[in-house]
Order: C-alpha cells, then structure tokens, then sequence
C-alpha cells in the first residue's frame, strides 16, 4: 500500500470545502491518513480498468477516504501502478492502464502476472471503454470479461468481482460511441447473472445512469471534478457492502486457499493444412507458491487428435482428450511465470478451424 498526498496547503483547504458536503476529510501531508492497524490482516481491493481507472482516476482517493472516514480502515488498494496524486491523502496502488482494452488483456493474457503480485480479494472494474470506442462487439468484449473472471477465480477462489456499467461517453469524431455504451451496458447485467456464484459473486453497479459527459468529463470521455464524485458515490455502497458481509481470510495467508498451487492453460492455433494442425499451449503459474509441476487436459474440437507433443509428455484417452504434463526441465514455475509446449494434432476432413479446449492443474511442495 502507498498514501500519498501532496499539492499545496492552500490546494488542500479548497479541496477541504469542495468535498465537506459528501462527508470527506483531508489530511494534509504532514499528518497521515489513518490506516489499518498493523496487526489486522487488510482487506485487498484492485481498481481495475484503463485511464478512466487510472491517470489519475481522482475517484479512487474519494472512495478511499469515504470508506476510511466510515470506518473501514482494514483496507488495502492494490496494484502495480501507483497513485498519481489527487490532493488527498490515499492508497493510490492501482490496475487503471491507460488505452488498454479489455479484449487485449485478456487475449495476451496479462492479467494473471497482475493478480500473481498483488491477490486481491475484491476487484473492482470500470472497463471496456477503448474496446467501446474501438467498435469492438459487445459479444468480444463479455467474452473477455468472462476469461477475466477465470483468471481471477483461478488466483482466488472467494473472488469478489463489482463490475461497472461503464460512463457514457460522447467524444468528438465517435459519434457512434453514445449509442455503442448504451448496447454494451445493457448486456452487462444479463452476463453478471451468468457469471455470478455464491462463493464468488458478481455485482454490477449502474455507473452510467445519472452521469453527464458535458458536465461530468473534461472531454467527453474522462471524469473531471464531478464526474469523480459521482463515480466514488456509485462505488462506494457497493463496495461497504462486500465489506461489511466479510470475505474470506488473506489468500497470501498460511493455510488459507491462496496457497494452494493453480495454474491457468490458454490454446493459441499455428499452422494449419489438410488433415492436420500445429497449436501451442501456455501454462501461467497463477498462485502466490512457486510451482514443482503442472498437468494440462487439452480437449481438440470436431474430433481432432493429439499426435505429438514438444515440451511436455502425452497421454491420450479413448475420447481424444488429452493429458500433458510437464517435461521436468519446465515444471517448476515461480508465482507468475509461464511456459509453454506444442502439439501436433490430426483432424477429420470435416473439421472445422482449430480449435480446443484447455484445463490446467498445479502442484507444489508446501
């Protein structure tokens, strides 16, 4: 966790009278905000999302010091990025990627090194706004929010995930972009419901209704001074909710079951020819323990088989499922790190493109 708090002592006593009326406090650099005892093992939330989350995404330091100010001081925002500075004391750690697309995160599979370093046990996402912008379908976009929440499940079991539907948006030179939020929005809620379990539920939280991007943005696309008030205004109840229910323990802590070894697989095809394919396959060590091997199920689409495998050994079964397990020499996985093997697989004349579904499990020497 870092606080950070800077910017001048009269920047601070405006700010002070500009936030006194949602119930907020500063505290002005000399003097640091309150945090969780020492003792107390915090409550870990990533703010997750692109610059709308980030760069600077004030509404992180209103929602810190709403929560704070109402008791909730057994909290830790994290992240790898830090805070950029609001005038305000708060935990600025953060996952806000500025320009990132939520399909791009997910397809390059860089979420599980972030979840690896900093296991939070409620995420808290506005994303899918430069996919948005970019006209990626609503179809492309839920299916990486689903491949997300995998991931997330996969580093912790008892994830909370508080998903956005996400501010409108209205910049110029997008004059479809209104419309396409509007779309993507109404989808979300029908996917939450799919997605959610009782052990790791999905909340949605309406950050569009209500929110004006000719007053509420600088630019018809990120928040200004308003629009972070409204944003941290809309978290805030979801969020003390998930807080006041409890999760479960710290998934760092011994014995609590983010020390159990897990590890992610995800199918890339290669070339391709008559009667035939080449694909590889990379295994993600996604626990917080380092990883003494790994086995993969790799299930080939349209009654395609594995017939030589690199990098790992095989094990077919009668239903064209296949087992790989590691080599030895790529096993051993530090929190975080990847290998990956190749196959080679035979298809039927009628297959379709490669395609196949993939399954991983860890194990490690506790």
């Amino acid at each position: 966790m870092r606080v950070i708090a800077h910017l001048p002592l009269r920047v601070l006593l405006a700010l002070t009278a500009l936030l006194l009326p949602l119930g907020l406090t500063l505290t002005p650099p000399f003097a640091p905000r309150a945090t969780a005892a020492p003792d107390a093992t915090p409550v870990r939330v990533m703010p997750l999302g692109d610059s709308i989350t980030g760069s600077p995404g004030c509404w992180r330091a209103l929602l810190w010091n709403r929560l704070l100010n109402a008791g909730h001081t057994d909290i830790d925002f994290v992240g790898t990025l830090p805070g950029q500075g609001c005038g305000v004391a708060y935990d600025g750690d953060n996952e806000g990627h500025g320009g990132e697309l939520v399909t791009n995160l997910a397809d390059q599979d860089l979420l599980p090194g972030r979840l690896a370093a900093t296991r939070p046990d409620i995420v808290v996402m506005h994303f899918g706004t430069n996919d948005v912008w970019s006209s990626v379908s609503p179809d492309r976009i839920l299916a990486a929010y689903t491949k997300l929440v995998s991931q997330m499940r996969a580093a912790n079991p008892d994830t909370r995930l508080l998903v956005a539907q996400i501010i409108p948006m209205n910049p110029a030179g997008c004059t479809g972009c209104a419309q396409r939020v509007v779309d993507f929005n109404a989808r979300i809620p029908g996917w939450a419901a799919e997605t959610s379990t009782t052990r790791s539920p999905v909340t949605v939280v309406d950050q569009w209704t209500g929110f004006d991007t000719a007053t509420d943005t600088y630019d018809g696309v990120h928040p200004g001074d308003a629009g972070n008030e409204k944003i941290a205004a809309r978290w805030y109840p979801a969020l003390a909710d998930v807080l006041d229910q409890g999760v479960p323990g710290d998934p760092g802590d011994p014995g609590d079951p983010g020390d159990d070894a897990t590890c992610t697989a995800s199918f890339r095809a290669g070339s391709a020819w008559p009667g035939g394919y080449q694909a590889e396959v990379t295994v993600r060590n996604t626990s917080t323990v380092a990883l003494t091997g790994w086995t993969v199920t790799v299930a080939p689409a349209d009654g395609a088989r594995l017939t030589q495998v690199w990098g790992g050994t095989l094990d077919s079964s009668a239903d064209g499922t296949a087992t790989v397990t590691d080599a030895g020499w790529n096993g051993a996985l530090t929190p975080g790190a990847s290998t990956s093997f190749g196959f080679i697989a035979s298809t039927p004349a009628t297959s379709g493109a490669p395609a196949a579904t993939v399954g991983c499990t860890a194990t490690a020497t506790f």
